[in-house]
């Protein structure tokens, strides 16, 4: 598709979201299973219950288009993954593992953040209010999680790595 419109645009970042949601249905079961904190083993649990709302959300928003969600892949999110997984390879404390584990999944956050701030500028400025609505309903939801995240990192799993030195 030739980008030469906000539409398309549009359209371009919508899939890129889609692709990227769909990436991370894959990888959080395995962030999951290797974390060895409770809380952030549920952590990971819930978000996959919202990642999976919110690849809904988005073939809710294709449902009303011409275009299908597919067809596309999110390299930001396939590097961020790749990265993540590295961790996973590595030779790691468990106490150091789990704060590299909140870590990786905070960057995770930040890029579907920006990602869905701006789906959502660019759905507000073609006058797709329902689609903005429904944009800024899961970047509400990607903030909660990475609240969660960084207080679960500075309130014990950060001390925890500590002990480790």
């Amino acid at each position: 598709m030739r980008l030469d419109s906000l539409e398309k645009l549009y359209v371009h970042e919508l899939k890129d979201l889609y692709s990227a949601e769909n990436q991370l249905l894959q990888a959080l079961p395995r962030m999951e299973k290797a974390a060895t904190d409770s809380d952030l083993k549920a952590a990971l649990a819930d978000h996959l219950k919202q990642t999976k709302n919110h690849v809904k959300r988005l073939e809710s928003i294709f449902s009303g288009m011409d275009y299908q969600p597919g067809g596309h892949k999110c390299a930001g999110m396939e590097g961020l993954i790749k990265e993540g997984e590295s961790l996973l390879e590595g030779d790691a404390d468990s106490n150091v593992l789990d704060a590299a584990l909140v870590a990786a999944a905070q960057r995770v956050e930040h890029y579907e953040m920006a990602g869905y701030g701006t789906a959502r500028a660019y759905a507000e400025k073609l006058g797709r209010q329902a689609d903005a609505d429904l944009l800024q309903e899961t970047l509400n939801e990607e903030g909660l999680c990475n609240q969660s995240l960084t207080r679960l990192a500075e309130r014990r799993l950060n001390f925890m790595a500590m002990a480790n030195a």
